[in-house]
């Protein structure tokens, strides 16, 4: 099946052609360390992580890169406002969000700190002054968009329009629109030296000359959240383009909607930024990844904890049912009920893959699980054996669902649930023992009110199990 993906820079769907043949070059916008990361951050990361997952299912050799912004207003003033230092809090920030994306799988190949590539930086804007794209006032070194002909292209703004948005106001500028490339070092700011002063970079040359060193002067794709569409994935475009001479610069723009939390926009003046940390605290990360990817990446998605719950419960069936085919002892002959289960598996796997190949489509990819998961749920019930190939079959179809979504790790209990589990393994001990004494009546009557708490008993060849239902 071919992979098609929806470009940001083109508007429609497109079949996904690397730059070269079986690598796939990936370059994801990281946060700005000036506070902990929240679950905006995360749906963001989660998608891109499920994106990189499948690029190499399909056989692609992908090198993912993703930058922290260790330097930048926001940093200075958070840090201010902390009586420390930039690089205390970047330090204590981005361990932080380390250890976030550690907890949720996701791991890219490179992370790269702003500060460390200060000299890339600085030969870019060289580069950008020399071709005419770049010049100095009084308070830095700027772009000007005026003579990037393709300016607006990603945004599909017109230029009119872009220069409203500008932040960076100075009379001195040669256009409204431009930007800054270096700023000039002030009062109490970290700085570097450079050919113009001493100063620091602006936001968007860092991406384009880290993006730049680790995947070359064009590569595959690039990506992060709706709202760096513009300014900051516009600005990378015209600095790059400008300073390599090469079109387009990245081959794919990949963006992902907004998580909104309750219907309402997360931002700090509603008060309703749920950190990554705190999630962590009342939710499993693997019932968190299949929340962030409910819904399609380039689609809002809203956080209720009522969804969150339904997807927690689909996950502990998918659970039960792994768990329940891997208990089952194999024979050799495949009944008719089995050849309808594996016919149902075979359509299952199409699906999945036919989903994931549209544009990512993690929700209908979700959907064809849960709808054999079902299936297979109702071929299960009283199965003592099954078939081996059929075994094989159905463990390669969730190891795959395990592998594409970082999911079906290993159940995680809280320590709550790992009392109450030792409680019914106890209970199951002294039900047991009551039937080798020969007391049925009792041993039943704990079945019973095992049952009705929701703990299913059953005595298999094997022993005894049981299971939450």
């Amino acid at each position: 099946m071919v992979l098609k993906v929806f470009n940001t820079l083109t508007g429609k769907k497109e079949v996904f052609k690397p730059l070269k043949k079986g690598e796939v070059r990936m370059y994801v916008c990281g946060p700005t360390v000036y506070d902990y990361s929240h679950i905006g951050h995360a749906r963001t990361y989660t998608a891109f992580d499920i994106i990189h997952r499948w690029l190499e299912f399909k056989g692609f050799k992908v090198t993912w890169v993703m930058n922290i912004t260790d330097v930048d207003d926001k940093m200075i003033k958070r840090a201010r406002k902390e009586r420390t230092t930039v690089f205390e809090l970047a330090t204590r920030m981005s361990q932080a969000f380390f250890k976030d994306m550690d907890a949720l799988g996701i791991h890219p190949d490179i992370y790269c700190f702003a500060t460390g590539h200060i000299p890339e930086m600085i030969q870019l804007i060289k580069k950008l002054e020399e071709n005419g794209h770049a010049y100095v006032i009084d308070d830095g070194v700027y772009y000007d968009v005026s003579k990037f002909k393709d300016y607006g292209k990603l945004s599909k703004q017109k230029r009119e329009e872009l220069i409203k948005h500008r932040v960076e106001p100075n009379p001195k500028k040669r256009n409204p629109g431009d930007f800054a490339l270096w700023k000039f070092k002030k009062r109490g700011e970290p700085s570097w030296t450079s050919p113009w002063g001493e100063g620091r970079p602006g936001w968007h040359i860092e991406c384009s000359a880290m993006s730049t060193k680790y995947l070359g002067e064009q590569f595959d794709i690039h990506g992060g959240g709706q709202d760096l569409i513009f300014p900051h994935h516009e600005n990378e475009i015209a600095q790059s383009e400008a300073a390599f001479g090469k079109k387009p610069w990245v081959r794919y723009w990949l963006h992902t909607g907004f998580l909104n939390i309750h219907g309402e926009k997360m931002s700090k003046s509603l008060g309703n930024i749920i950190p990554i940390k705190e999630m962590l605290k009342n939710w499993d990360a693997e019932v968190l990844r299949l929340f962030f990817v409910s819904k399609h990446y380039r689609s809002p998605i809203d956080f209720r904890e009522s969804l969150i719950e339904e997807i927690k419960n689909g996950l502990d069936r998918i659970y039960n049912v792994v768990e329940k085919v891997k208990s089952l002892k194999t024979v050799g002959k495949l009944t008719t009920e089995e050849r309808k289960v594996l016919k149902d598996l075979n359509k299952a796997k199409d699906g999945f893959i036919k989903a994931m190949d549209d544009d990512f489509n993690t929700p209908k990819a979700m959907a064809t699980v849960f709808n054999f998961v079902r299936k297979l749920n109702k071929f299960l019930v009283e199965k003592k054996s099954i078939n081996k190939k059929l075994k094989a079959e159905i463990e390669s179809f969730f190891h795959m669902f395990s592998e594409v979504f970082g999911v079906l790790k290993g159940r995680k209990v809280k320590p709550r649930e790992e009392s109450l589990k030792k409680l019914i393994d106890m209970m199951v001990e002294v039900r047991e023992e009551l039937r080798k004494r020969k007391n049925f009546e009792l041993s039943d009557k704990i079945r019973s009110k095992l049952k009705e708490i929701g703990v299913q008993v059953e005595d298999t060849p094997k022993g005894v199990k049981w299971k939450f239902v």
